[in-house]
């Protein structure tokens, strides 16, 4: 949890924002929405509260992006469950649960994660976006800050950020996780998430989305460059990513694999985190309860009429 700054809405909607989900932008930490803690004046519901950058060009699109991730019901993908717009400022908020931003879950473990969780987290994400490209539909959002990671594993958020931005790339989003053919001005397809998933990979071990070969484990070096090809031909699928990952002992380079089943993604248990990564999702989750509503003005007294 992070406190709010001066630029902040105190309020979306029925919802009182009461910190920020991201701290300032660090290494892989950039982020193309704004992320809030927020609950009812009636503290009955805690949400994820998030909205578009004050300087996002274009809020009406990010408003679509939001209500056709309402519209998907995909594994590992945030899902908005309400939406709405304050002032002109669209929202979506999703149930909340406690989660740390990938970047966060570094922070909070002291440096880059174990291969194994990064392998699993990986294939968790993989899964997700494999059950999308099966539809015909790219994330187009894939960064660390994108990634939640809780108790039950990692989600997805920050659905469509390349889409609805102006051209030159949205703000916010780590360069490092842009595919080539997006930079120049190409539209989102399924293997350029495959690229985005690669560098999330790549940042998790090792904390930069564009480390040397030598800062990622053995295991690893090469399922990451295959997902960080120029050429998108040279990428594997989702389905692909999943099946390299979901194998033990070191990478190869991912043969071909059938799309993974409903049962195969149902059979993805949560990682298991690491015991400080844990310790800050319960401090977050005290913290939050412990907040306070913002106090409410006090109404203006009726003017009396003078006699």
């Amino acid at each position: 949890m992070e406190r709010l700054r001066h630029d902040d809405p105190p309020r979306l909607g029925p919802y009182l924002t009461l910190a920020r989900l991201d701290a300032d932008s660090t290494d892989g930490g950039a982020v193309p929405e704004r992320r809030y803690l927020a609950r009812t004046a009636d503290g009955e519901r805690t949400v994820l509260l998030c909205a578009p950058l004050p300087d996002a060009a274009a809020p009406a699109a990010w408003a679509m992006e939001a209500e056709l991730a309402s519209r998907l019901s995909v594994p590992r993908f945030l899902r908005p469950a309400s939406q709405g717009s304050e002032a002109g400022l669209p929202w979506y908020a999703v149930p909340y649960s406690p989660v740390l931003p990938l970047p966060a879950a570094l922070a909070a473990h002291g440096g880059p994660l174990p291969e194994d969780l990064v392998r699993r987290l990986g294939a968790a994400l993989a899964a997700g976006l494999a059950a999308a490209h099966a539809r015909g539909q790219a994330h187009a959002g894939v960064s660390p800050a994108a990634v939640l990671i809780g108790a039950a594993g990692p989600l997805l958020g920050c659905f469509g950020a390349v889409r609805s931005a102006a051209p030159g790339g949205p703000p916010g989003l780590d360069p490092g996780c842009l595919a080539p053919e997006l930079r120049s001005g190409g539209r989102p397809e399924p293997l350029g998430d495959v690229f985005a998933l690669g560098a999330v990979l790549a940042y998790a071990a090792s904390g930069h989305t564009v480390p040397e070969q030598s800062e990622l484990p053995p295991g690893l070096r090469r399922l990451v460059a295959s997902c960080l090809a120029r050429d998108p031909a040279d990428r594997p699928s989702a389905p692909q990513m999943l099946h390299a990952l979901s194998t033990t002992g070191p990478a190869q380079t991912p043969a071909p694999a059938p799309a993974p089943t409903a049962t195969v993604l149902d059979e993805l248990a949560a990682p298991p985190l690491p015991g400080r990564v844990v310790a800050a999702l319960a401090a977050q989750s005290a913290e939050l309860l412990a907040s306070e509503l913002p106090a409410a003005r006090p109404a203006r007294p009726a003017p009396q009429k003078v006699h």
